[in-house]
């Protein structure tokens, strides 16, 4: 095993809720509670779950747009959570993020050149202004765009083809790790295919690293290495793609793959409905954060004690004190 590209240990993050006559933190939502995985050069970390379970929040504090609680990260043993402004900004070469919304996240005042160049500009990457516009017609081309684009606005393209402006941007100043951020959730079925084809190619042409946030089991599957399975700001299984689907250890996330839909119709698959809602991040369960709606909770093991993410078989690790 080489180096880890990315480490989390124990990554926290609570958002404070403010209230009363002096705006003081009375409760907190706990977003991410205790996240910690590696991630090796190369490969693609798939993170799935219920909306609200953290996903996003922990991919963001990875790449401190949004400042963690407590926890370290570490990127090429660069301590990320401790990093300068100034040392986070050299940082930003290495680490990029695609967002979720293709029509949020574009400025629609900028031009197609100005959005993929703006990172050029502000990295100093290129020396002339040809060299500047060669770069960015490159970068088009390659997320499969024209040349011609680049003087347009964001208004006048589609979904798929904005989130391929979003991923050119992020590919601009040639980094090593991308998150993606539900990526393609916001995308019709068919140009989800085409924009996680394009991400496999970009993997193969220029050695990326992703991160792979999604809520789909079924888009996960096909771009991820190893998967994450998060709960209410846990994780609760993390295992290789395809012994996770086939060999699911923690019930949430044998839940989970009972809810996503088979092509076949000869095949059956026997539904597992979950008890009751997901319970409130600013009051968490105690114990286990699932025992609520648990098939095989036990009381009172699981509802006082914390199940830890041990190891049960090669690669593959659960949280769970009943199985494994």
């Amino acid at each position: 095993m080489t180096a880890p590209l990315l480490k989390v240990e124990n990554l926290v993050k609570h958002f404070p809720i403010k209230g009363g006559l002096l705006g003081r933190a009375a409760e907190r939502v706990h977003a991410v509670d205790g996240v910690s995985f590696e991630l090796q050069p190369g490969e693609t970390l798939g993170v799935v779950g219920e909306s609200g379970c953290g996903k996003s929040t922990t991919g963001r504090c990875i790449l401190r747009l949004v400042e963690p609680t407590s926890g370290e990260v570490w990127f090429e043993g660069k301590n990320v959570t401790q990093a300068s402004k100034a040392e986070l900004r050299a940082l930003a070469r290495d680490m990029q993020i695609i967002f979720q919304d293709p029509y949020a996240s574009l400025n629609p005042r900028m031009t197609v050149s100005a959005i993929v160049g703006e990172a050029l500009t502000i990295h100093k990457l290129t020396k002339t202004s040809s060299e500047y516009h060669d770069r960015i017609a490159q970068l088009l081309e390659t997320v499969g765009l024209s040349a011609d684009h680049m003087r347009r606005f964001p208004h006048e393209f589609s979904g798929g083809q904005r989130q391929r402006i979003g991923i050119a941007r992020a590919l601009a100043v040639s980094p090593k790790l991308v998150v993606c951020d539900e990526a393609v959730s916001a995308l019709d079925v068919s140009i989800q295919a085409q924009v996680i084809n394009l991400l496999e190619d970009l993997q193969d042409q220029f050695g990326l690293t992703y991160i792979f946030i999604a809520h789909d089991l079924s888009v996960v599957e096909h771009i991820s290495d190893r998967v994450a399975v998060m709960y209410l700001g846990r994780i609760v299984e993390i295992a290789p793609a395809q012994a996770l689907y086939t060999n699911p250890l923690h019930p949430y996330t044998e839940a989970l793959l009972s809810a996503v839909p088979i092509p076949d119709p000869s095949v059956k698959r026997q539904r597992i409905q979950l008890q009751g809602d997901v319970p409130s991040p600013i009051h968490p369960p105690s114990g286990c954060h699932f025992h609520t709606r648990c098939p095989i909770a036990q009381k009172p093991l699981c509802n006082t004690e914390k199940p830890e993410l041990k190891q049960s078989a090669d690669g593959h690790w659960v949280a769970c004190h009943l199985r494994g």
